[in-house]
């Protein structure tokens, strides 16, 4: 994962970078409860990087602070603190550190921790996102792909998605806000989304498809439980999506050949 001046960490540093206008806005809305909320999963997160860093001499990521921030702006509320520790630690180890650590994951950390959380704690209710938060996902979606972090096919799925179902007659007004906010936290990992060109495309259409799905027929979710489920059936397919697109690009080969 090295190419110039490009290595693991400046791309977690430029990720974290692109998701500043997300991060102001929900900490500006929820003022010090939100601020304390960060504080808490950033020790989680940087307290597992340093014990892994001791026992496995495997270097920290700043990619836990995007761990971090997004299990703090998505879990579900009114949890103990046991039951947040527990669910951060096992997407963090479970997800990333077990794996060698960020870049070498398969599954988004927070994905996991979120989806843990939510089917651990079913009765706990998902937090209501201001709406401001789904307008900064748009300069945080440019930052992204100004300097190469986010993947424009993937984004460009998702609006297809997006566009298909509202064509379609879909109202997706509940769930717009959580929709954006999780693609971009969740579903825009370069490393466990889709890695071919044809499967970004996909990566990010079955995505927007899947929030439109439980929209229509999911309707006792909360915005934010319909979004996390959507992030991680499509972070389960990103490998399947690729394969897709590989076996496409073979066969059109050998058709040519």
């Amino acid at each position: 994962m090295i190419r110039g001046l490009w290595d693991r960490e400046t791309i977690a540093l430029t990720l974290l970078a692109a998701m500043l206008p997300m991060g102001a806005s929900w900490l500006i809305a929820g003022g010090l409860e939100a601020a304390g909320r960060l504080l808490f999963f950033l020790v989680v997160a940087g307290i597992w990087h340093v014990l892994w860093m001791l026992a496995r001499a495997q270097p920290p990521s700043f990619a836990g602070a995007l761990t971090a921030l997004a299990i703090a702006m998505l879990a579900p509320e009114d949890l103990g603190l046991f039951a947040l520790l527990l669910g951060t630690s096992f997407g963090v180890v479970m997800a990333e550190l077990a794996f060698g650590g960020w870049g070498r994951n398969v599954l988004n950390p927070a994905t996991i921790a979120l989806a843990f959380l939510g089917f651990s704690y079913p009765a706990a209710p998902w937090p209501e996102l201001p709406v401001q938060l789904g307008w900064a996902a748009w300069p945080a979606a440019a930052i992204g792909v100004v300097f190469g972090v986010t993947s424009l096919r993937l984004l460009a799925g998702a609006a297809l998605g997006f566009a298909a179902a509202m064509l379609a007659g879909l109202d997706l007004t509940a769930v717009w806000t959580g929709a954006l906010v999780a693609l971009m936290l969740l579903v825009c990992d370069p490393v466990a989304s889709a890695a071919t060109g044809l499967g970004r495309w996909l990566n990010g259409l079955l995505y927007a498809l899947l929030i439109a799905l439980f929209a229509v027929f999911w309707d006792t979710a909360a915005p934010v439980q319909a979004a996390v489920s959507a992030a991680l059936l499509t972070s389960l397919a990103a490998p399947l999506l690729d394969e897709f697109a590989i076996a496409l690009w073979l066969a059109r080969r050998k058709r040519l050949g």
